[in-house]
């Protein structure tokens, strides 16, 4: 993909974007590249704050390994400087910061998990406490300087709190130019990052100006829509596919989503052709595709990317088990027990097959739970002694009982 002419390389890059500033800008950076074949610095910053990493961040990092498919070096700076400081975007109120401990914790994490999408020897890690642990307090005021509050205030986020008299903290302005800086100290030619990151992205081309630098190419790509297709994906709101989470769990949730979203999914989350999605979609509304083929093949493939090939063959097989033969897992969660009679809402509850017991008695009364394939409408329940059971909660939750 090196020799890849530059008007390539930029349709390559292109999918998937929101934005790019400048495309003109890339453009001839491309071409610089190329006629001196010097690789363009690429940089995206993550502060450490919630490591499990999910496939709403890897829309993010696919970029990055599409800048290493060209030949190009790609930063992964770890914002642990930034961190302990909190990033205000698209916040409300006040981040709490993180303690250096709670820093370097999560930042192993991400490392570790990182690089089922990264090239582990194309990828430069770096932490910003690199340089700006070294900034005394003369080197803060001269960067605060080059920036004025007025043009800190049209950040939407600022512009709402001073609006509602909510407090923003001064440590808070100064989070993008810290993170502009970043830019300065690592000499980025472009730097990726979500729509939220927008602002504190062009910040980063201005501060590199001040410091006699080109300015870098700015690129957004999308928030990723949840497994519930409205909500952005996270793992707060529970609508997230974790890229540590089992191959049947990844499988499982995956043919969770709407048809409407597979397609999105296919956009942003694999490199099946676009040319190849559209026409799949033609086929699918005559008819002619049945779109849960397709869902199957989009799960096969990211189950694939981040287990194994075999691991997805398997979560497929396990898949259409259960759910299109009505069938039970080979492989569920086990639990040893001694008692005779469980009061069932309760029971479920604590092997966290509910998260309450009000929906244990709701699901019961609907139905909802069956015990070896048949449903049980009594919340009382008597095991007998030396048994095992099985336990079906709605359509994906198993357990095995064993009683001693």
């Amino acid at each position: 993909m090196k020799d890849f002419t530059s008007e390539e390389q930029l349709a390559y890059l292109k999918r998937g974007t929101v934005e790019i500033i400048e495309e003109e800008e890339l453009l001839s950076k491309l071409k610089r590249s190329r006629e001196k074949g010097v690789p363009l610095k690429v940089k995206a910053g993550f502060d450490p704050t919630a490591p499990d990493l999910h496939l709403g961040h890897t829309v993010l990092l696919r970029k990055m390994r599409h800048f290493q498919d060209l030949g190009h070096e790609v930063y992964f700076l770890i914002g642990d400087f930034t961190a302990m400081i909190g990033d205000p975007s698209g916040r409300s109120e006040t981040r709490p910061p993180l303690t250096k401990e709670q820093v370097l914790e999560n930042a192993k994490t991400y490392k570790e998990q990182v690089f089922k999408i990264l090239d582990p020897q194309k990828t430069k890690v770096v932490f910003n406490s690199e340089w700006m642990s070294k900034f005394t307090a003369e080197d803060f005021i001269r960067l605060c300087a080059k920036y004025t509050v007025a043009r800190m205030l049209e950040r939407e986020d600022f512009k709402k709190r001073f609006e509602s008299r909510r407090p923003i903290a001064i440590h808070e302005l100064i989070y993008p130019l810290i993170q502009a800086y970043d830019s300065v100290a690592l000499q980025a030619d472009v730097e990726l990052g979500g729509t939220d990151q927008r602002f504190n992205l062009l910040v980063g081309r201005d501060i590199q100006r001040e410091y006699g630098q080109e300015p870098q190419v700015i690129i957004t790509v999308p928030i990723l829509e949840g497994l519930d297709g409205v909500q952005k994906m996270s793992k707060s709101l529970g609508n997230y596919v974790g890229i540590t989470e089992s191959p049947q769990e990844m499988f499982g949730k995956i043919m969770s989503i709407s048809d409407e979203l597979m397609w999105r999914y296919y956009e942003l989350l694999t490199d099946v052709p676009l040319e190849e999605i559209a026409r799949w979609k033609e086929e699918v509304s005559a008819g002619r595709i049945n779109p849960r083929d397709l869902k199957m093949q989009l799960a096969k493939e990211i189950v694939a990317r981040y287990h194994s090939p075999e691991a997805a063959e398997k979560a497929a097989h396990e898949f259409e088990k259960v759910f299109s033969k009505k069938g039970v897992p080979e492989e569920m969660p086990e639990v040893l027990i001694s008692e005779a009679k469980v009061w069932l809402p309760k029971f479920l509850k604590e092997q966290s097959l509910v998260k309450s017991t009000s929906e244990g008695k709701r699901l019961i009364a609907q139905g909802g739970v069956h015990i070896d394939g048949q449903k049980i409408k009594d919340e009382n329940f008597v095991f007998s002694s030396g048994k095992h059971y099985v336990f079906r909660v709605g359509k994906k939750r198993f357990l095995r009982v064993i009683v001693k």
